[in-house]
């Protein structure tokens, strides 16, 4: 083995940032001369983002693509902005999405059969709830009294037949 000294440690630095500086010129993402074509004018832009702000982050799942910072999101935003500069519509955009990614992708899904449960659900869960709630409250509830007069009848007609028992009837 050779040994390494100094000049051996200063010349590999020197290679891997010479590396490192060609490879990110040679991205395309990354160079500057591609972020200038992919950018929309001012208006076309500003449709971009509100576009962005209605559709969902499929990795994200609780952030819009305006706000996500994962790639996939930013590749969906790239797509968007092709579909735009082709001059689709916004609803053209959002089906082309919806059909390539599922009503998932967009925060106000459509009411069909695949989706019933979705929009249905809550209010099924609710009323059962509710019912269940109904039901405890029922059985918690004290026995309503009788009458006196009613108990007090009730309570004469128990102590006869006891009579009657102990004694005999008085038909004997």
């Amino acid at each position: 083995m050779m040994p390494r000294g100094p000049l051996f440690y200063s010349i590999r630095r020197l290679l891997s940032a010479l590396m490192a500086s060609l490879f990110l010129l040679l991205m395309p993402g990354l160079h500057p001369a591609h972020a200038a074509e992919s950018r929309l004018p001012v208006a076309q832009e500003a449709r971009l983002r509100e576009l962005a702000r209605d559709l969902r982050c499929l990795v994200c799942q609780n952030e819009s693509l305006a706000e996500s910072h994962a790639p996939l999101a930013g590749d969906l935003r790239d797509e968007i902005r092709d579909q735009i500069r082709a001059g689709q519509s916004d609803t053209e955009i959002i089906q082309y999405l919806v059909a390539r990614y599922g009503d998932f992708v967009t925060y106000k899904p459509p009411f069909n059969t695949r989706t019933l449960l979705l929009w249905l659900g809550p209010f099924v869960v609710l009323l059962l709830l509710l019912s269940v709630l109904w039901s405890f409250h029922r059985r918690g509830r004290p026995a309503r009294a009788a009458p006196p007069a009613e108990q007090e009848l009730h309570e004469t007609h128990e102590a006869f037949r006891r009579l009657e028992r102990q004694y005999g009837s008085k038909d004997d």
